[in-house]
């Protein structure tokens, strides 16, 4: 169903999508130009496209239109970083060919940001069900604020993510022009709530933030267009674009995550004794990045199964060198191990959002977990965080690779085993462990 609207306060605009819908370049670049038409007479945006970690997102194509379509009205673009290190030129090139690159801008987690509000702890404590209780400070990019903007375009993928249950929509502000105790904060919460209890789900204590966080920076920040997109993988192993939805309001993204629980959620009959789960170089340079192989899969995973994960872009654990040492002291640990660090060790308790991450990684020792790297990454590094260590050119010779489906396969030898090509692209779980991780009710 198409359903168009009048950009104003609290308006969707645009919802067009289903299961098998497949939305082409031309159809794209008219929901684009109805969605910047519908806000009216906007003399100045900046874009908040994702970074490279979301190429397949289509964001980087909806940029280069927001370009074309907009003209010199779109005076800044500055990826929704995060933690993440600053695109190089070669990615901003190969994900936003058509805009101008004098445009970009780069978000500086640790420096540049400005906070807009602050949410008390009785509130944070109250959504997460009293599992943490500290305040929230409602952070981001200065440039959001103070350049005189008339509208922030905010692009992204909705799709199951580990952090905030459903990824985009307000935490492409909060975490991603957001700062360190912002992110530290919220990525904890989610980390000690339960990952596994919020997986898929649009509604969770973070999104719970975020949102009420929306209300308190909304009066400060220019209005705010979003544009959200959900991709699927087709019957022939292609990605398409399942889903586009605009607006100037939350339920835009409730109806897209309503779509990306239909389209990106795998829902498997019986666990998965061996999954092999590839990540493409050019997306994966880190465990910070590639640990979605473990968390994406991990609701899926039979108790005493084997996850091995090849990476042969590997390079680093973090995303910077304060996080990649603390990867390298702490290790992937269970959640009760992490918490007991955090309570004990000034460092790891000032860097919760590198505390989650650990929880994050972690099997909770229900299942093993063996990376194959490329060269870069030694078999003692990969051991000494807690992982095994695996050959990549012998696992890739032993379970065919270039020859693997999506789904489950028979290697050479004769053992099943179950192929995830891009574990970004959605969330892998059984029924059974699914039906018994409700969210809370929005």
């Amino acid at each position: 169903m198409l359903v168009y609207g009048q950009a104003r306060d609290q308006m969707t605009i645009i919802e067009y999508g289903s299961q098998n819908t497949e939305i082409s370049s031309e159809q794209l670049e008219s929901f684009v130009a109805d969605s910047i038409a519908a806000l009216g007479n906007v003399r100045s945006m900046i874009a908040l496209p994702p970074d490279i970690t979301r190429f397949h997102s289509r964001a980087g194509l909806i940029t280069d239109m927001i370009a074309r379509i907009a003209g010199p009205r779109l005076k800044a673009v500055m990826p929704a970083l995060g933690t993440h290190v600053p695109m190089t030129a070669e990615e901003i090139h190969a994900m936003y060919p058509g805009t101008p690159k004098g445009l970009f801008r780069n978000h500086d987690w640790r420096n540049d940001v400005t906070e807009l509000a602050r949410l008390d702890a009785d509130f944070i404590s109250e959504v997460s069900e009293n599992t943490v209780a500290y305040d929230y400070p409602v952070q981001a990019n200065k440039l959001l604020v103070s350049s005189g903007h008339d509208a922030i375009i905010s692009i992204g993928q909705v799709v199951p993510h580990e952090v905030v249950g459903m990824a985009n929509h307000a935490k492409n502000i909060f975490v991603g022009t957001g700062g360190k105790e912002a992110i530290d904060k919220s990525h904890f919460l989610g980390a000690a709530y339960g990952m596994e209890r919020m997986m898929g789900r649009a509604d969770t204590p973070v999104r719970a933030v975020f949102n009420k966080a929306l209300e308190y920076a909304s009066p400060i920040l220019p209005p705010i267009l979003w544009i959200l997109t959900v991709v699927g993988r087709a019957d022939d192993g292609r990605l398409v674009l399942r889903g586009f939805f605009s607006g100037t309001d939350n339920d835009c993204f409730y109806k897209a995550a309503k779509l990306s629980a239909e389209v990106n959620i795998t829902k498997l009959d019986k666990p998965i004794a061996k999954a092999v789960v590839w990540l493409d170089p050019s997306e994966f340079r880190s465990t910070w990045l590639g640990n979605k192989a473990v968390y994406r899969t991990r609701m899926a995973m039979a108790d005493g199964g084997e996850l091995i994960i090849l990476a042969p872009g590997l390079a680093h654990f973090g995303e910077d060198a304060g996080i990649d040492m603390l990867i390298r002291k702490y290790g992937y640990r269970t959640s009760a191990e992490i918490r007991k660090a955090v309570h004990d060790n000034a460092d790891l308790a000032g860097n919760l959002s590198a505390a989650a991450h650990l929880i994050h990684g972690s099997s909770e020792n229900r299942f093993s977990i063996r990376y194959a790297p490329g060269p870069s990454v030694s078999k003692t590094e990969i051991e000494s965080v807690g992982y095994g260590w695996a050959d990549l050119e012998r696992m890739k010779t032993e379970f065919a690779i270039d020859k693997a489906v999506a789904g489950w396969n028979i290697a050479p030898a004769g053992e099943p085993y179950f192929f995830v090509p891009n574990p970004a692209l959605g969330l892998w779980t059984t029924k059974e462990r699914f039906s018994l991780s409700p969210s809370p009710a929005r």
